[in-house]
């Protein structure tokens, strides 16, 4: 089986990551991504690697320089050497007796999927909690079966979602192992499990999700999504 990461963490959020500007579930998210995704492993390499020349080169002022300015140089160093834009994914070898769920996120869970107990939603749906030591964010493991969707909804902040097994699709777009969809205020949407398989998804957080369905608003505090 070959892996083809197709969606990738925005350059904003994984220059965060390298800069350890990034609360823990992010982070996680972050991370997992990286495991399964060797072209943002390229890019977050460059980013440091010219992080440390844009240090190197700075001169010693008295003048701060913001996170803005700093990005600014960021991503001018880069624009001039051609590496603004997300490099094609490089095909991965994934052989079937791998675990599902990569380091770090394998770590946090106490295991591989078939070792987890996991949560009813209801619907068919599970989740599984994860406990971090920041209060920024919400993380969970999610089980959607296939062909089914999620309910529509919007959010109160950012929320990234990474798929792990299986694929959902978002209107006409179709994420697969290893992408990881980015959402804010600005997005409703229902998320659709692929026919073919159980969706697994880990989902990060830092609001409640705002449901249409006043059947899911009434459990959501139960259900603490």
């Amino acid at each position: 089986m070959t892996l083809h990461v197709q969606h990738h963490i925005s350059d904003e959020l994984l220059l965060d990551y390298a800069t350890g500007n990034l609360a823990e579930g992010w982070s996680i998210a972050v991370a997992t991504h990286l495991a399964l995704c060797p072209a943002c492993r390229d890019r977050l390499s460059f980013m440091e690697h010219t992080g440390g020349q844009l240090l190197e080169a700075t001169e010693v002022t008295d003048k701060e320089v913001s996170p803005a300015d700093s990005w600014a140089a960021m991503k001018a160093k880069m624009a001039a050497q051609g590496s603004v834009r997300t490099p094609a994914a490089k095909p991965v070898a994934a052989p079937r007796d791998l675990p599902i769920l990569p380091e770090p996120l394998r770590s946090y869970l106490g295991g591989d999927i078939h070792d987890l107990k996991w949560r009813a939603l209801g619907r068919g749906a599970y989740h599984i909690p994860i406990k971090t030591g920041d209060k920024e964010s919400q993380v969970r493991l999610l089980k959607i079966p296939a062909g089914k969707p999620v309910p529509e909804h919007s959010h109160g902040g950012r929320e990234l979602t990474l798929v792990l097994k299986g694929a959902f699709t978002d209107g006409a777009t179709v994420f697969k192992r290893g992408d990881i969809e980015e959402a804010d205020e600005t997005l409703t949407h229902q998320p659709v499990a692929t026919p073919d398989d159980d969706c697994i998804c880990l989902a990060v957080t830092d609001a409640p999700l705002k449901f249409k369905s006043l059947l899911v608003r009434l459990v959501q505090p139960v259900l603490g999504i």
